[in-house]
């Protein structure tokens, strides 16, 4: 307990325990009144502020800033005001025969104070995005965001500032120390978003205080193209998913799995459409985002110069420029299995190519890895395509097109062990953030009375009879 009080942060965790049964208690009109101000935060009064905050971190267009950071809370929260009254309501269950005279429910309660640990590649969606759910299911939060995107924590930090009380909602900026010493209070739920070798590490803390967790981790997403598909419309697509935020995405395509007859095709409509998408100098778009810091530029670089002296094709692109933290749309092929595009998740603009000739191949490949946090499917056969479904294992997926799944809060969102645990999104959202309280209530008197001590004859006759048919 000495340990706990000297913690920086212990104070205001403290309060929002203290502060965690009114804001639980909050009605739904309350709780939307809250939604609603961050979404006028977002849609209006910070705007401007969140787009150059992401073009200082990340040289990110505006129009990219929009569509990947700001739209996807802002259709979480409208989704969110559309269903919380229904989400709220105790839900009613049945009740077996042999509890006759009583009701059953289940109430969505508040898991109380919660800690959301965010990362840099999508700073304000992954941050925000949770805490609508935080919110809709009445706890208070702590919120962590990464320190390798100061402008958009920098941001943040004032939104919440703006529209919560420190005992509700509180932002600290900060190094890995910040999350260091948060991992040590005992949260009763942590909502961490990184890497897998993080999520351990944020698990094994949260196990101390038996913290419930959820978990959204990585992994390398295949993409299988057989020759079924509509190849032109399948580069197009993976294109636009690889190369979004220059590829630092969880669920981006990590690697392609390609019908070997359609190498030369891939590869003439690859760079048709990356001319189409960026020019023919993908460093001077506008539509073309950079690495996050000089850290991981050197890490993605590293891939690039390690593919071109270990036999690597390079097909197109591999330029870069570390004044600019920028790396060109590149696409390898003929990638050695032990080199670090093929081993390492890679989170930038780098799309390693493999060829198979018969469908079993791919599955077996995706099958001696761990499970992926997505996997995508390009083709027109229902039979191909159900047999990758059935015989694979991954956290989503999507077919004819890749990370658009992220975007329907109808569909949980996560992975599946080494890619995470626990969903987010919707109604998933708010379950990760509630705890189901399961209620029964007695009306008249049941058969269970009958049953108490002291034991006899008859006793036992009903006891017989609910073993038979009950």
């Amino acid at each position: 307990m000495e340990e706990l009080h000297s913690n920086p942060f212990y104070g205001v965790f403290n309060r929002q325990k203290a502060n965690q049964f009114k804001i639980g208690n909050t009605t739904y009109k309350e709780r939307l009144k809250k939604l609603d101000a961050l979404k006028t935060a977002l849609e209006v009064d910070y705007k401007q502020k969140i787009r150059e905050a992401m073009y200082a971190d990340f040289k990110k267009p505006f129009l990219e800033t929009d569509l990947t950071e700001i739209y996807p809370v802002l259709t979480e929260i409208k989704f969110a005001k559309s269903n919380l009254k229904s989400w709220l309501k105790d839900q009613k269950v049945d009740t077996p025969l042999a509890l006759l005279g009583a009701s059953s429910y289940i109430k969505y309660e508040p898991k109380g104070v919660c800690l959301i640990i965010s990362p840099w590649n999508f700073p304000i969606n992954l941050t925000f995005g949770p805490l609508v759910s935080a919110i809709a299911a009445g706890n208070t939060v702590i919120i962590k965001p990464s320190e390798m995107t100061p402008n958009a924590s920098r941001v943040m930090a004032e939104i919440i500032s703006d529209l919560f009380s420190e005992d509700e909602i509180a932002l600290f900026e900060g190094e890995v120390e910040v999350s260091e010493n948060l991992l040590k209070l005992p949260f009763n739920h942590i909502f961490f978003t990184g890497s897998p070798q993080v999520g351990k590490i944020v698990m094994k803390a949260a196990s101390k205080h038996l913290s419930s967790v959820t978990l959204e981790l990585g992994g390398k997403s295949p993409t299988i193209i057989d020759d079924s598909a509509n190849l032109e419309k399948a580069v197009e697509k993976i294109i636009f998913g690889k190369f979004t935020n220059a590829g630092q995405t969880c669920i981006a395509p990590d690697y392609v799995l390609l019908q070997s007859n359609l190498k030369e095709q891939f590869t003439t409509l690859f760079k048709s459409k990356i001319k189409e998408f960026y020019s023919d100098e993908a460093e001077s778009s506008d539509s073309y985002c950079r690495i996050v810091n000089k850290k991981h530029f050197e890490r993605l670089s590293g891939y690039i110069d390690e593919a071109k002296q270990n036999g690597s094709t390079i097909v197109s692109g591999g330029a870069t420029n570390s004044t600019d933290h920028f790396i060109e749309p590149t696409l390898v092929f003929d990638v050695p299995e032990d080199s670090k595009l093929m081993q390492d998740e890679i989170f930038g603009p780098i799309l390693p190519v493999k060829t198979f000739t018969n469908l079993q191949e791919p599955i077996d490949y995706i099958n001696s890895k761990e499970k992926p946090l997505a996997l995508y499917i390009y083709s027109k056969s229902s039979k191909n395509i159900d047999f990758i479904m059935n015989n694979t294992r991954a956290g989503s997926g999507c077919i004819n097109h890749n990370l658009l799944q992220f975007l329907n809060h109808n569909l949980p969102f996560g992975g599946s062990n080494n890619s995470g645990l626990g969903k987010s999104h919707g109604f998933f959202g708010f379950e990760a953030f509630s705890n189901k309280r399961s209620m029964m209530k007695q009306h008249t008197m049941g058969a269970t009375d009958l049953l108490t001590p002291p034991y006899n004859n008859f006793k036992q006759k009903l006891i017989d009879l609910t073993l038979k048919w009950f």
